[in-house]
C-alpha cells in the first residue's frame, strides 16, 4: 500500500509533549501548571477537530458531541486552591482571551429546561473536561462559558460521585449545581459510557462507601465472574448505566452484576460468546472514538475497512489508553512511534490487545452492526454540532479538511 501524504504536514502544530500523570485523591487543588498543560492538549485538539492519522486513519481531534446514550458523562474533580481568584485570573485572562477570543462566550440563562441528566464524577479530570463534558452531555452550550468560571474561582470543589443537573442549564448555574450537596444521588451507582474500569472502580467506592480495599480486590482477583479463557482484566466487561444500590450488595457483587449485564446486552445485539472478546474491544475504540449518535455504525465502518485492507487503525485512544491515560484521546509523536505499546495501533496491525474503555449499547450494535460505506476517513467539519465527514479517497479526505479549515477560520473562539 502507498503512503499516503502525512497527516501532520497539514496542519502546522503538534500536541504538546505530556505524560499522563498519576491519579489524584478528590478534591484536588486546583493546579495552574496541570491544568494548562491539560488546556494546552485540549485546545489543540479543538483547532484541528476530530480527524484521521498520519496517513489519514481515525484519529479522533476534537471536542465529543453527545451521543444519546443510557447515561450522561463523565465529569471532574476540581478542588480549591490557594491562590486567589483575582490573582489567578490575572495569570490566565491573556491566556483565556487568546483561546475563546474577545466575544462573550454562548452561554444559556436559567437552571435548565426540566430534562435531568446524571452525572458522574470522575477522580482525576482538570477543569478543562468539565467544560467539554458540561457541553458533551447538552448541559451547558459552550465550553468557554464554564471553563472562564473555573479558573476565575478556584475555589469551587466537586466529589467523587453522581449528581442530577438539567440540559441547558447556564455555566454557572451547571456549576454550582454539583458544588451542591443535595444534588448528590445516594440511591444510584452511575457509569457513563467509554469509562474505564480503573475509573469505575472508583465510583463504585464513592457510590456505594464499600472498603476501597474490597473493591480493588473484587477488581484485581477476576476468575470467578465467567470472563471468556484468557481473559484476565475487567476492562471492557463492566457494562456502563445506572444500577440501583443494595446495601446487601458486596463488591464482588456489584461486579458481577456488571459483567452479566454485559453479557447479556452482547447476546441481544448478536454477538456470539465466542466473539465476545473481539467485539467488546472493537466496541470500545468505537466508543472512544465516535461523536454523534449518527456516526458510531459510519466509525465502525471506517475501521472495519481498514482491518479489512490491513491497514493500520492509528487510533489515538488507544496509544492513550497504553500510556495509561484513560481521559484523554490525544497522543504526541514519541508516543505514536512507541513499538513497546501493545496498545499502539500505529505501528500494530488489528484491532488493540484488549479493550480500551467499557462501551455501551450503541457502540456495540456499531461493533456488530457497521453502516454500508467504503470510508477510510473522517474529520468533523463543525466543532458546535459535531457534524463529520466520511470520505472513501485520501483526495476527498483532503477537501473535507478544507471544509474544516473554513470553519475553523469562522470560528475563532476554538483557537
Amino acid at each position: 500500500m502507498a503512503h499516503d501524504p502525512d497527516w501532520d504536514e497539514i496542519f502546522s502544530t503538534q500536541p504538546p509533549s505530556t505524560t499522563a500523570g498519576d491519579r489524584e485523591a478528590a478534591p484536588v487543588p486546583f493546579d495552574d501548571d496541570r491544568e494548562e498543560s491539560r488546556r494546552d492538549r485540549r485546545t489543540r485538539e479543538r483547532r484541528r477537530g476530530r480527524s484521521t492519522g498520519t496517513d489519514g486513519a481515525p484519529r479522533r481531534r476534537g471536542p465529543r458531541t453527545g451521543a444519546v446514550v443510557l447515561v450522561a458523562v463523565l465529569v471532574v474533580v476540581v478542588g480549591g486552591g490557594a491562590v486567589g481568584a483575582s490573582a489567578l485570573w490575572g495569570s490566565v485572562a491573556p491566556r483565556v482571551s487568546a483561546l475563546f477570543g474577545e466575544d462573550e462566550a454562548p452561554d444559556y440563562a436559567g437552571s435548565g429546561n426540566g430534562t435531568e441528566v446524571d452525572f458522574a464524577i470522575v477522580d482525576g479530570d482538570v477543569g478543562s473536561d468539565i467544560a467539554q463534558n458540561l457541553v458533551d452531555s447538552g448541559v451547558t452550550q459552550s465550553y468557554a462559558a464554564s471553563y472562564e468560571i473555573l479558573l476565575a474561582d478556584p475555589t469551587m470543589t466537586f466529589q467523587p460521585g453522581s449528581y442530577k443537573l438539567q440540559q441547558e442549564m447556564s455555566a454557572q448555574s451547571a456549576l454550582s449545581a454539583l458544588s451542591d450537596p443535595a444534588n448528590r444521588i445516594v440511591d444510584r451507582l452511575v457509569i457513563p459510557e467509554g469509562t474505564a474500569s480503573r475509573d469505575v472502580e472508583g465510583l463504585l467506592v464513592s457510590a456505594t462507601g464499600l472498603p476501597e480495599a474490597d473493591v480493588q480486590a473484587a477488581f484485581t482477583d477476576t476468575s470467578t465472574y465467567g470472563l471468556p479463557a484468557g481473559v484476565t482484566d475487567l476492562e471492557g466487561w463492566l457494562f456502563p448505566a445506572t444500577y440501583e444500590l443494595d446495601p446487601g450488595k458486596t463488591a464482588r457483587d456489584y461486579v458481577q452484576l456488571m459483567v452479566d449485564t454485559m453479557k447479556e446486552r452482547l447476546v441481544q445485539h448478536g454477538a456470539q460468546e465466542a466473539d465476545f472478546q473481539r467485539v467488546v474491544t472493537f466496541a470500545s475504540l468505537v466508543q472512544r472514538e465516535a461523536g454523534l449518535a449518527d456516526d458510531y455504525p459510519k466509525v465502525a465502518r471506517v475501521f472495519q475497512n481498514r482491518l479489512d485492507q490491513g491497514m493500520l487503525l492509528q487510533s489515538d485512544a488507544t496509544v492513550a489508553y497504553g500510556t495509561g491515560n484513560t481521559h484523554l484521546v490525544t497522543t504526541t509523536d514519541e508516543e505514536r512511534e512507541d513499538a513497546s505499546n501493545p496498545y499502539n495501533t500505529y505501528v500494530h496491525l488489528g484491532l488493540p490487545v484488549g479493550p480500551i474503555s467499557n462501551p455501551g449499547d450503541l457502540a456495540i450494535d456499531a461493533a456488530l452492526h457497521p453502516a454500508d460505506g467504503a470510508w477510510l476517513y473522517f474529520v468533523t467539519t463543525n466543532l458546535d454540532t459535531g457534524e463529520t465527514t466520511f470520505s472513501d479517497t485520501f483526495a476527498q479526505h483532503q477537501q473535507a479538511v478544507k471544509v474544516w479549515q473554513a470553519w475553523m477560520r469562522e470560528h475563532p473562539e476554538y483557537g
